[in-house]
């Protein structure tokens, strides 16, 4: 066995102390054969010389020495010399070994006439058989054994060569090969029980690494395990180990014959958070969330990070549902209290929906289909709410779905249209303008409502074509109305704020009015206060609509937080006053007091005002007594499809021409 240098210098000092704990582990052995022996000895010398005073004084310097090399054993135990110091041990122990070679090599010296092969030849066969047996005990480390054979066989052979004799010179010759050969073997031997240890600790070694590799790659599992399974962030369950789980506890459930109820969390306006104060105040929150998870849900419900800011919780077991609703209202209210992040303190609620295996979904996929519709409806209406997921909801879900996968073809094939309001002076009943109010039947699905089709728009990115297609229509109308000599009476389009920040609203309205050739100013953007009071959003285009000639009106006076100052800003043409302060004014004084004093702000902007949600005479005369100029509502005309309105016009002129003096002048309602 080959082993390197580097190889053998790692270990030599590992085969040194294995050395030495074999060589001590013969020795109490090895002192007791050669106490025997010896004795053994002394009585052959004297069955055949008798007592020679020699001999005796031999074997007392022979126990002395095995005395010292007892005593030598003691010390190296009480010392712990064979782990702490292997060297000095061996040198030790070879020193006793000398010792006690040469006293045995000195035994025949003290017997006269001594005869090897003749009637000492007893004594020959006891030290020869001393000489063999040391170098087959003491195969770890050749100086021990060399020290102790090596002696007595050179003394044999000095004794055989002195004799003269020819059987003694052969014997002689023959012990001198032995020698030769006791030595090379025991070099042989030590060296195989050199690479023998070295192989042993090799292995050894290589057991350990290898058993530190495995620990390292459970460990590596246990982590890979850990970022498979959880949120880096938050250490809850992530969203494929909440996936597996749920598939798990719904079959057991189904098995069991019982309920799993999930909850779906959403921190309420996260994303303001985040964009406003960083992404280390949204991690804060985060983790805030995660915590009071944990300290709310105490049982064995899984809580899991879905993404974002969507948590998750696999409730299951008895009273499932019950159990889940409780949960839910104690988030709720532990969301009343304030977190702090990025040096701020504010109260950061959550919105959660709730659903229930098998009510209300026999699939993972169905049930958490289900909570993400609950979750929505708790988040539209008002948020900091739980609500339960109910088969209205699906519904709900199903025709939004409907609407947005049809909406696109809707438009391009004008099933998505306009119909148009009037507007009239409440003094003179002349016509002003019209509103453009977007409309839709669905084959299937019927009527389909303006928040419907525009939260759809904005759902799909659909919201620039259906802007497109609106003022497209406007454009059509406003051509029609120059040919019967109309031309000075405007078209409104309402425009979402939120649609300032998808697409530039000028360039659609530059590109379909020149396209059409209709004169900017017969277009008027109906807007709501929100655009007006971002002017990092819309200002420019605001701007931009302004300078272009097209008219802007503030649809939903009221109902906001006006900024004044963006009022002035802007050259704003109309202010549209909402329904709700028109409904019943007649006989409310709040009501009225509502209307003088919006009434008087635009006047004193100079802005002419529009009131919506005129229905009955009785009003329009109170909202014209209090300043009102432009009424527009169901007492003057429904909204009408481009032909209708048409026919309407002609039918009002045709009224107004034959309308005698003194009659009401309320216009005739289509």
């Amino acid at each position: 066995m080959w082993f390197s240098e580097e190889t053998r210098g790692a270990f030599l000092s590992i085969v040194k102390q294995a050395q030495a704990e074999d060589i001590y582990t013969g020795q109490p052995s090895a002192i007791a054969f050669n106490l025997v022996v010896s004795l053994c000895a002394t009585s052959v010398t004297y069955l055949h010389h008798g007592i020679l005073e020699p001999v005796l004084i031999w074997q007392a310097i022979f126990l002395l020495i095995l005395i010292i090399r007892g005593l030598s054993v003691l010390a190296v135990r009480k010392l712990q010399l064979a782990q702490n110091n292997p060297q000095f041990t061996l040198f030790i122990f070879a020193l006793g070994a000398a010792l006690s070679g040469i006293s045995w090599a000195a035994l025949p010296f003290t017997i006269d006439g001594f005869a090897p092969l003749g009637i000492d030849a007893g004594i020959c066969l006891i030290m020869g058989g001393m000489a063999t047996g040391s170098v087959v005990k003491q195969i770890g480390y050749t100086p021990v054994s060399m020290f102790f054979a090596v002696p007595i066989l050179a003394s044999m052979q000095f004794q055989l060569l002195n004799a003269g004799t020819l059987p003694e010179t052969i014997v002689g010759a023959a012990l001198a090969a032995l020698i030769f050969i006791f030595i090379r073997q025991s070099l042989w031997v030590e060296h195989i029980f050199v690479s023998n240890q070295l192989a042993r600790h090799d292995a050894t070694a290589l057991a350990d690494s290898l058993t530190r590799a495995n620990s390292d790659i459970l460990k590596q599992n246990r982590r890979l395990e850990a970022l498979a399974n959880q949120c880096t962030l938050t250490g809850l369950a992530n969203r494929g180990n909440f996936n597996s789980r749920l598939m798990a506890e719904i079959a057991r459930a189904k098995v069991l014959n019982e309920r799993t109820a999930i909850l779906v969390l959403d921190v309420d306006r996260f994303k303001s958070i985040n964009d406003t104060l960083g992404h280390s105040a949204g991690d804060t929150v985060l983790c805030e969330i995660a915590a009071r998870l944990r300290s709310t849900i105490r049982d064995n419900s899984l809580i899991a990070r879905m993404g974002g800011d969507e948590f998750a919780v696999i409730v299951t077991g008895r009273n499932a549902a019950e159990r889940a609703r409780e949960h839910g209202a104690a988030m709720i209210e532990a969301g009343r209290n304030p977190i702090g992040y990025s040096a701020t303190r504010s109260v950061v609620g959550v919105s959660i929906g709730m659903a229930v295996f098998p009510d209300h979904g026999s699939t993972a996929e169905e049930l958490l289909a289900s909570a993400d519709m609950a979750l929505y409806d708790a988040k539209s209406h008002g948020r900091r709410q739980l609500r339960e997921f109910a088969p209205d909801l699906r519904r709900k879900a199903d025709f939004q779905r409907m609407v947005e996968q049809d909406l696109e073809a809707a438009i391009e094939s004008g099933e998505v249209t306009a119909w148009f309001q009037p507007q009239v002076c409440l003094t003179t009943n002349r016509l002003v303008g019209f509103e453009a109010l977007v409309r839709w039947q669905h084959p299937s699905l019927g009527f389909v409502s303006p928040p419907d089709i525009v939260s759809a728009a904005h759902a799909v990115h659909l919201a620039d074509k259906l802007t497109r297609s609106m003022v497209d229509h406007a454009c059509r109308l406003s051509l029609k109305l120059a040919s019967i000599g109309l031309s000075n009476l405007p078209v409104a389009v309402n425009v979402s704020p939120r649609e300032f920040a998808l697409y530039s609203v000028a360039d659609i309205l530059d590109s379909v009015t020149s396209r059409h050739g209709v004169s900017p100013s017969s277009i008027e953007i109906e807007i709501t206060e929100e655009a007006i009071l971002d002017p990092d959003i819309a200002g420019a285009q605001l701007k931009q609509i302004e300078s272009a000639g097209y008219k802007l009106a503030v649809d939903d006076f009221g109902m906001g937080h006006s900024s004044l100052a963006y009022l002035i800003g802007l050259r704003i043409d109309r202010l549209k006053i909402d329904r709700s302060f028109a409904d019943q004014v007649a006989k409310s004084e709040i009501n009225q007091k509502l209307v003088s004093a919006l009434v008087s702000l635009g006047h004193s902007l100079d802005i002419e005002v529009l009131i919506e949600g005129v229905e009955t005479p009785e009003d329009a005369a109170t909202l014209a007594r209090l300043g009102c100029t432009v009424g527009q509502g169901y007492l003057f005309a429904r909204p009408m499809a481009e032909p209708v309105l048409m026919e309407w016009l002609v039918k009002h002129e045709a009224e107004s021409t034959r309308k005698p003096t003194g009659k009401s002048n309320r216009l005739t309602v289509i």
